[in-house]
């Protein structure tokens, strides 16, 4: 006879119940950080509920977003590091919905996890609810998965969906572009959350930089470099908003600053975005030298130095560039709305770097 096998359980196919709920325990102060007074109730639910108070507007209409971080994730993992990709994570979310004039409500989360490590949840979250804190949007929840077998298990990934709202007549987009409109650009806090595919393929496995080294250009570590949260611009933009006749932002993400551009432009007129009004920062210039990478490509991958975009209607630029200066943001002229070319495609660019960038 053979012997039978163990009785088996959820704990030994890898699931740690137990660990979980002692991560949900860890996060209610931090949700309560990041709240909101049309908050009802708390973390712990089967549902998140947000009271909308529907006297502020009139036509209200709600916004939606999702988005994750990337393989930004992998450094965070790679020098267990976990407060500052949360922060990354609300900034992909909530500028996307500033984007059409939207002001963030709420935010809920989706972590994956190989093992679940109730600090290391905790850190995450603690990165998420300062995200929120710094958008204005409260965290309403979320969900913690443990993935034994299907990833390793000090792996994870976190994703979020953020609801915003905008009253009808205010929300902002392309049809609001007019010719001869101003682009404002607005710096960003280095790569954001885009292109660590290739930044870390030239700077790890080509340059075989370490992480802990010190880099003379960056001034600290290739590491605290890479891990640089993301910069939050919503409620600069909503605040630029309500000074200055905004006619729509673009989030510079994925695919660089002037397919991001292209997005709000309309038909028939081309954003000419000049490259001499602003210097990338080192982060950048180092990528292009250590892999040969050609600037095309560059522009194609991050953001060079660009964050946000906002068109501006030109009799505004000087009060749009003083609310931002005065929120210690650093903005500047970046371009101008023009008619397109006679003869032009449907297919022809609707944005366009010109010139080059000073000691790039």
């Amino acid at each position: 006879m053979t012997t039978p096998p163990e009785k088996a359980t959820y704990a030994s196919a890898g699931v740690d119940i137990a660990a979980g709920e002692q991560a949900v325990e860890r996060l209610k102060p931090l949700a309560e950080k990041a709240g909101r007074p049309e908050v009802l109730g708390g973390v712990g639910g089967f549902a998140g509920l947000f009271q909308l108070k529907l006297d502020r507007w009139t036509e209200p209409v709600l916004a939606s977003s999702t988005d994750g971080v990337g393989t930004k994730v992998a450094v965070a993992q790679a020098l267990d590091v976990h407060d500052t990709v949360g922060i990354d994570l609300v900034a992909m979310v909530a500028d996307d919905l500033v984007v059409c004039g939207a002001e963030p409500l709420f935010l809920q989360d989706y972590i994956a996890m190989g093992r679940v490590v109730p600090e290391k949840v905790e850190a995450l979250v603690s990165g998420i609810a300062e995200g929120c804190v710094r958008a204005g949007c409260a965290l309403l929840g979320g969900e913690t998965a443990e993935h034994p077998g299907l990833m390793a298990d000090d792996a994870y990934d976190l994703s979020a969906t953020g609801v915003g709202v905008v009253e009808a007549s205010a929300a902002l987009g392309p049809e609001r572009v007019r010719p001869g409109d101003l682009v404002i650009g607005m710096g960003s806090s280095g790569l954001h959350s885009n292109g660590y595919s290739l930044a870390r393929r030239v700077l790890l496995d080509i340059g075989r930089m370490p992480l802990s080294g010190h880099v003379e250009e960056f001034g600290r570590t290739l590491g605290e470099e890479l891990l640089e949260p993301t910069r939050i611009y919503a409620r600069d933009c909503l605040a630029l908003a309500a000074e200055a006749e905004v006619r729509t932002f673009a989030h510079v993400t994925g695919g660089g600053l002037a397919a991001n551009v292209a997005r709000v432009i309309p038909h028939g007129l081309v954003a000419k975005l000049d490259r001499s009004s602003w210097t990338p920062e080192p982060v950048f210039a180092v990528i292009a030298r250590r892999g040969r990478v050609e600037r095309a490509e560059m522009e194609s991958t991050f953001n060079m130095g660009v964050g946000m975009v906002a068109v501006i209607a030109p009799e505004d630029v000087d009060r749009a560039l003083a609310v931002l200066t005065a929120r210690h943001l650093p903005a500047w002229v970046l371009g101008e709305v023009r008619p397109m070319e006679k003869g032009c495609g449907a297919d022809t660019p609707r944005a366009k770097l010109c010139g080059d960038h000073p000691r790039f």
